[in-house]
């Protein structure tokens, strides 16, 4: 296969490959563990990739201030609607923490939950912030305390049979009435983690990417009592009706998937199907 690296991409044809052959064995190695297996191979798996890959986006992009202020105001612009003084504030797979540490600024307490502490070490932490290490389902923070959840790009690394045991861990920890934002790319124009240069479906650590018609059934199966989508990105997002996206999926998935690709791959179907839903806890 061919691969096109955009102008975006700064490694080397040499460093993605490298990159890719270790998430792919590794990846492997969760999809064949056990429940219990898993449950330590988390921690495991992203330690080793951050170990041995130090060309990895998100242990370099730590070092260019311009791109992770930008980014974070993006992300902020979505939250900032949801943030009270007396916010508890969960980020379910943090990264570096870069968001988290911003959040802290506005709300009562922040907890960050993670598999490896890799990308943070040496970080000052706000006095606010709390860092936990998990084994990957798990959310060790105390039940019905949590005010908003979050996560972006997290739901997809996991273990399919793990995504519905973190999401009635993240219900269990929210307040009645409490909310999960969740930010995660469309399968119908996948993939998008680094098998994206070499295969036609994801291979590395994105596990199982979803659609949003299958992350609304997960959330509903949890017992999450209403759903909210938006569309938009890049800091602007709308509040916009779930009907019409679920059509547009339908219409899109009965597609020749080189078709079904080029057409869900435009800045206006991103825009229309990039998956970002929060689901409300029941009062």
């Amino acid at each position: 296969m061919k691969v096109k690296i955009p102008e975006y991409e700064k490694r080397t044809l040499t460093q993605l490959k490298e990159q890719y052959e270790l998430e792919k064995e590794l990846a492997q190695k969760l999809l064949r563990a056990t429940k219990a297996e898993r449950r330590y191979l988390y921690t495991q798996v992203y330690n080793e990739l951050f170990q041995k890959i130090p060309h990895h986006p998100l242990l370099t992009r730590k070092r260019d201030k311009e791109f992770q202020d930008k980014l974070i105001s993006q992300k902020m612009k979505l939250l900032r609607r949801f943030l009270k003084p007396d916010t508890i504030f969960l980020e379910v797979g943090p990264g570096d923490c870069s968001l988290s540490f911003k959040v802290a600024q506005y709300v009562k307490k922040v907890y960050a939950v993670d598999v490896s502490e890799e990308i943070t070490q040496n970080e000052k932490l706000p006095s606010n912030f709390e860092l936990i290490i998990s084994d990957g389902s798990s959310i060790p923070v105390p039940e019905n305390s949590i005010h908003i959840a979050y996560s972006d790009q997290l739901i997809e690394h996991l273990h399919p049979d793990d995504a519905l045991e973190q999401l009635k861990a993240i219900y269990r920890a929210l307040v009645p009435g409490g909310l999960y934002l969740c930010i995660t790319p469309s399968r119908l124009y996948g993939p998008h983690d680094i098998s994206k240069y070499f295969d036609e479906v994801s291979s590395g650590f994105h596990l199982k990417e979803y659609t949003i018609v299958e992350l609304s059934k997960l959330f509903r199966k949890t017992g999450f009592s209403k759903i909210v989508t938006f569309i938009g990105g890049k800091g602007i997002y709308l509040r916009f009706p779930s009907y019409p996206l679920r059509m547009c999926e339908r219409t899109l998935n009965i597609l020749p998937n080189p078709i079904r690709k080029r057409v869900a791959s435009t800045l206006l179907f991103k825009a229309l199907l990039g998956i970002t839903i929060i689901g409300v806890k029941r009062r």
